[in-house]
């Protein structure tokens, strides 16, 4: 009996090893599985996965690659990362290297500035952008003169000429709503800054313009002066009495608000200067006594504008501001000097001024172009500063008028004159130009460089980059909130069983 128990537990051990044993793959079912449509249909599935992972890689380099003036879209409402017209004229136009030194930290890199650095040197191959990290490079600064530096500041070179940007200059703070409203816009102002310094390292002759002095003239304020300078402009005084002629490097000569009139001798200096090439820019309020600036006027009348008496009141008050029908927003007609003006929608205020008439029967040499004009409706107060009332009286003189007026000569020699005169000091004024926004001194700096035949460097504007947040009533959050958390949902979701029954039903 123990024996025959013995054989039965020996034949179940080998019955549990048979079952354990694995099976020998069958290698021919195993190669033929590579011929099989599944196969060949899933190798292929990989092979695409792998080729489009590829492509996209590549073409992630290669955009990566691009320039970001090339990849990047403005859709800001100021346009803070586009660059303007003037300086791809500028910059594109190089033909020396340009090397902009870019003094920061490593970490502290200004976004808005590396992404116009990035821009400068994407319109062309003279301009390059190299990184000095200051505690890297501690002594750098030195050698241009500079006793430190802070972060965000560039040194601009070309040759031997070089200039800085500041980074406190890159910025600019509007405060005049700041006691009303408690707010206050910030302008990024790198690009005018840039382009301007480029723009004097690169230059051979920067534009010189001589103030004229000796007849009580108003003086130009700091703000104006740093705004010329700011624009490569060189600026001298001048007095005629002390000369025999303009100097020759005068590029154009500034009238600003005489209160007295030119002699004999300097109306003949001016008319030769002017008759030679020379160029004048001229301001001047209405006078007090009617033959204050009788050589004066006799000098422009030769170019065909002469005053109109008294003082420009309007009658339409979508052309005067703060209540005042003497503080004139005159329209502003099409023009090199007034077209960025035109498309960005900024206003010029003169507060006081007298009109300027064009003669009907021009020399065929002269061109006069009108930059300013009043209204259908606006007048002239003979009574001039001793008015007594702003209305319409019998006797004043009906408008339209000009108030600032372009005027091109060809003279003789074939040189040509440009003129631009203003019938109006207030221009020049520091409040006036705040209240339009800077619109003023855009207007003064565009006619200089007109005048001074720099027209690439017209207005160049500063950028807001103040965030507008739109805000919403709690009655129309509410249904917003109603709209996407729930109509939107429902609607999805009936047109969902909708489809769905169709397609049980087919």
């Amino acid at each position: 009996m123990m024996f025959g128990k013995k054989k039965q537990e020996q034949a179940g051990e080998t019955r549990e090893k048979k079952k354990l044993r694995l099976p020998r793959p069958d290698m021919a079912k195993f190669r033929a599985g590579f011929h099989t449509r599944t196969f060949r249909v899933g190798g292929y599935s990989v092979a695409a996965a792998a080729i489009v992972l590829a492509i996209a890689i590549m073409v992630n380099l290669f955009v990566n690659a691009l320039p970001s003036s090339w990849t990047q879209l403005d859709t800001t409402a100021t346009g803070i990362f586009s660059i303007s017209s003037q300086t791809e004229q500028i910059v594109g136009g190089l033909e020396e290297d340009v090397t902009i030194y870019w003094v920061v930290q490593s970490g502290s890199e200004d976004a808005y500035l590396e992404n116009l650095l990035g821009r400068y040197e994407s319109l062309s191959d003279h301009v390059s952008v190299v990184k000095k990290d200051p505690d890297v490079y501690p002594t750098f600064v030195t050698q241009y003169g500079l006793d430190g530096a802070t972060n965000n500041d560039l040194i601009v070179e070309c040759g031997d000429r070089y200039t800085t940007v500041s980074a406190s200059d890159l910025y600019e703070y509007d405060y005049s709503d700041y006691y009303t409203t408690g707010t206050y816009d910030i302008s990024f102002a790198g690009e005018s800054n840039l382009t301007s310094a480029i723009s004097y390292v690169t230059s051979d002759d920067l534009p010189k313009i001589y103030v004229l002095t000796g007849h009580g003239e108003s003086s130009l304020s700091s703000d104006f002066e740093a705004a010329l300078e700011k624009e490569n402009v060189e600026i001298e005084e001048l007095s005629l009495l002390t000369v025999e002629a303009v100097p020759e490097d005068a590029d154009c000569i500034l009238i600003y608000g005489p209160s007295s009139d030119i002699s004999e001798t300097e109306l003949e200096l001016l008319q030769d200067y002017l008759s030679a090439g020379g160029n004048l820019f001229l301001l001047t309020d209405t006078p007090e006594d009617d033959d204050a600036l009788t050589n004066l006027e006799t000098l422009m009348a030769d170019y065909g504008v002469t005053t109109v008496e008294g003082i420009v009141v309007e009658g339409s008050q979508s052309n005067y501001a703060y209540g005042y029908p003497y503080y004139l927003l005159p329209e502003l007609e099409s023009h090199t000097i007034t077209s960025p003006l035109i498309s960005d929608n900024y206003y010029v205020l003169i507060p006081i001024a007298q009109g300027l008439e064009i003669a009907d029967d021009l020399d065929d040499s002269l061109s006069v172009s009108a930059l300013l004009t009043t209204s259908d409706e606006a007048y002239s107060k003979v009574d001039g500063w001793a008015m007594t009332t702003y209305s319409q009286e019998s006797g004043d003189i009906e408008g339209p008028f000009n108030l600032a007026v372009a005027i091109t000569k060809t003279n003789d020699d074939e040189t040509e004159s440009k003129i631009v005169w203003v019938g109006s000091t207030s221009l020049l004024d520091d409040s006036t130009n705040t209240a339009v926004s800077g619109g003023n001194q855009d207007f003064f700096l565009n006619a200089v460089n007109w005048i001074c035949g720099q027209e690439s460097s017209i207005s160049i504007r500063s950028k807001s980059i103040v965030s507008e947040y739109l805000t919403i009533d709690s009655a129309s959050a509410s249904a917003m909130t109603l709209a996407v958390v729930i109509v939107l949902p429902v609607v999805y979701l009936v047109i969902g069983i909708c489809i769905w029954a169709r397609r049980r039903r087919a």
